[in-house]
């Protein structure tokens, strides 16, 4: 599957999109407010995605499984040390509602953290590369 994500700022438009496999989906983020950009910083986005895939997965993993989900809360965190550092102490906790046994959460827990994908794409880390322009214009 190839996801991307685009963002088109500008003085009169802030335009974010993301797709998956050809499905585009516009998405309403503002922009700053005080100088040029988004209103949303990369880190929250980070932190977002994480949240989102074990919170997708965690659905996906328990109908594997045969657990029947109510409801799931995902929050991911992240410390940012300065100007080009890395994320540090990068953290999520999960809980779920659910009639299943405490046995059968862990479980799904624990499966699915083995299996999310951007969660397992952090942890072993991958190359990022800065493509050049397609056009410059002025």
């Amino acid at each position: 599957m190839r996801i991307s994500a685009s963002i088109d700022n500008s003085s009169a438009a802030h335009l974010v999109a993301v797709e998956s496999d050809g499905s585009r989906q516009l998405l309403d983020i503002p922009p700053k407010t005080e100088m040029p950009g988004s209103g949303v910083n990369g880190g929250e986005f980070l932190m977002l995605a994480l949240a989102t895939c074990y919170c997708n997965d965690l659905y996906r993993e328990a109908r594997r499984l045969g657990i029947a989900l109510d409801g799931v809360q995902v929050e991911a965190s992240a410390d940012f040390p300065g100007v080009g550092l890395c994320a540090t102490n990068v953290r999520y906790r999960a809980s779920v509602r659910s009639g299943a046994t405490p046995a059968q959460i862990a479980r799904l827990l624990a499966e699915t953290d083995a299996v999310a994908e951007v969660h397992n794409t952090l942890r072993a880390g991958c190359m990022v590369t800065l493509d050049p322009p397609a056009a410059v214009s002025p």
